[in-house]
Order: structure tokens, then sequence, then C-alpha cells
């Protein structure tokens, strides 16, 4: 199966910023965990490093690294970084959810 994952251009300047603020690479880590009001629910975290079985997108330098599993739920997604009156977050765009919750952060399949 080919990486179908995008980071967009706000969210890789997003994460480059923290990723320098915290003196580590510009390696955001996207995991799907069991939870949330839809069933699943997205993670990010900054990485060390992507680990050998990791699905790898990079965009102007910074990586997103997705693991198998989570891949599986997310492929095909978009992730950008998104500003408004409400808050700033990450966001993710992901044709394979069925259901999600009014936050954004949970979904379902």
């Amino acid at each position: 199966m080919g990486q179908m994952l995008t980071l967009t251009e706000s969210a890789a300047k997003r994460v480059a910023w923290i990723a320098d603020k915290q003196s580590k690479p510009a390696i955001l880590r996207l995991s799907v965990e069991g939870g949330g009001c839809s069933g699943f629910q997205y993670k990010f975290d900054l990485a060390d490093q992507a680990d050998g079985d990791d699905s790898v997108s990079e965009t102007s330098g910074v990586q997103l690294v997705v693991d198998p599993l989570s891949l599986d739920l997310v492929n095909g997604s978009v992730v950008d970084f998104v500003e408004s009156l409400g808050g700033a977050a990450f966001r993710v765009e992901n044709p394979n959810a069925a259901a999600g919750c009014g936050c954004g952060s949970s979904f379902g399949i």
C-alpha cells in the first residue's frame, strides 16, 4: 500500500516552530488510540526519529510519521494546522471516518 498522508504547509510551519522551541527534530508523529466520543482519537507527539516500519511523509523539511496500525485508520488523510477564534489546533481530514465529534479530535470507522 502506498503512503497516502499529507502534511499541509501550515502544519509543517507549526511543527517546525514547536520543534525549534523544544530543540527537537521536526518530526510529527500521528497515532490513533481507542477512546474519545466516537471510538478513536488522534494523538500528536514530536518524535526523535521515525521507526523502521513507519510511513513517512515530508513537507518543507518536516516529517509526518505514522505507525502501521494507525495508518490503516488514517490512510489518505490530510493533517492541517488551523487557527480560529476558538483556538489553534492540528486537524485531521480523514476520508475513512464515517462519524466524528464536534471537537474534531475523535472519529469512528
